[in-house]
């Protein structure tokens, strides 16, 4: 198969390459999925740069919708050919033209959504979900902040946030010029980052922060009692900020760390049924996710650096030629 690698950690220009790899099979309780899209993600940027540490040449890639190609040994309710979605974080490849999940981590595409669509949901309207849910056990009514909320999962957060009940939903940017698309997502306030500074403290009960540096040292004091920040991860990749854990206690508010990939692989069943369910919305129209471009894989490096320049808005599909596939495909057993 071809497949858009990491060859160097020189970043997306000149780090992906689209060359020729061992095409995966799934091992027991894996699906191999042929796939057909697949969405580019700002932790892809992260890899290519050598902040996320990786063996290489290795397949970037974390979601994707295709066609059931194989079956591992005991996975059942699948037959090959069938149309499917699927979370691929727990080893990448969906950058390939075969991807490989654990079983729990595929669904069945619904009927009506488009393929195209359907690549861009699970990692970050999955995410919104669990962070939300099972992580801040966010309640009916409870206030909610969200940084980089026009982003990929900043435009999912706020949305899910709205559909478990929260009240109050404030979307942070760095950019005027995205304060207009913040609030047509549903947000009741769009305030830029130099905001923060000025806010009155103990204003929210949950903050979702995937970007760290000052602005989450900062956002602790805007929450109330009781109060939750979660750390989604480190996109500004700016200098680690120290928080005293007295001052924690003292506030009675918490720091919560939520990883996906390592939550994935902890909880497979559980994220399964996350994933899902954010499929259903989207399917549904309850869950909006807006997908601003398509490209050719072999155009990856162009998507992942502009995902990495923060210059876009929800999100961008890769999109395979599959005109390889062999004629005839098999289950495979260990």
């Amino acid at each position: 198969m071809k497949a858009m690698q990491i060859v160097s950690f020189d970043g997306p220009a000149s780090g992906l390459r689209y060359q020729e790899a061992p095409t995966p099979e799934p091992g027991p309780g894996q699906i191999a999925v042929d796939v057909d899209h697949a969405g580019v993600g700002y932790v892809e940027a992260l890899f290519t740069e050598g902040l996320v540490p990786i063996d290489l040449p290795w397949t970037p890639g974390l979601e994707v919708s295709g066609r059931v190609r194989a079956l591992g040994d005991g996975v059942d309710g699948y037959r090959v050919g069938d149309a499917v979605v699927a979370l691929t974080i727990t080893g990448g490849g969906g950058y390939g033209q075969v991807a490989v999940a654990p079983a729990e981590l595929v669904v069945p595409l619904p009927a009506g959504l488009d393929p195209i669509l359907a690549a861009a949901v699970p990692a970050n309207s999955t995410t919104a979900l669990v962070a939300l849910e099972e992580i801040a056990h966010l309640r009916r009514g409870e206030s909610v902040l969200v940084h980089a909320a026009a982003g990929g999962l900043g435009s999912q957060m706020g949305q899910v946030a709205r559909l478990l009940g929260a009240g109050r939903v404030v979307g942070v940017t760095r950019s005027e010029a995205k304060r207009q698309e913040i609030l047509d997502l549903g947000y009741d306030e769009a305030w830029l980052t130099e905001d923060l500074s000025e806010a009155d403290p103990a204003q929210f009960d949950v903050v979702a922060d995937p970007v760290a540096g000052p602005a989450r040292l900062r956002s602790l004091d805007l929450l109330r009692m009781g109060g939750r920040l979660l750390a989604l991860g480190d996109a500004s990749q700016a200098e680690d900020q120290q928080v005293s854990t007295t001052s924690l206690w003292l506030q009675g508010i918490g720091v919560i760390g939520f990883n996906l990939g390592a939550f994935s692989q902890a909880n497979p069943a559980l994220v399964g049924g996350h994933l899902r369910r954010a499929v259903e919305l989207v399917a549904s129209g309850e869950l909006r996710v807006h997908v601003t471009d398509r490209l050719p894989i072999q155009e990856a490096a162009q998507a992942v650096t502009a995902v990495r320049a923060g210059t876009t808005t929800g999100k961008i599909v890769l999109t395979h030629s599959q005109d390889w596939r062999p004629a005839q495909v098999r289950k495979i057993r260990q």
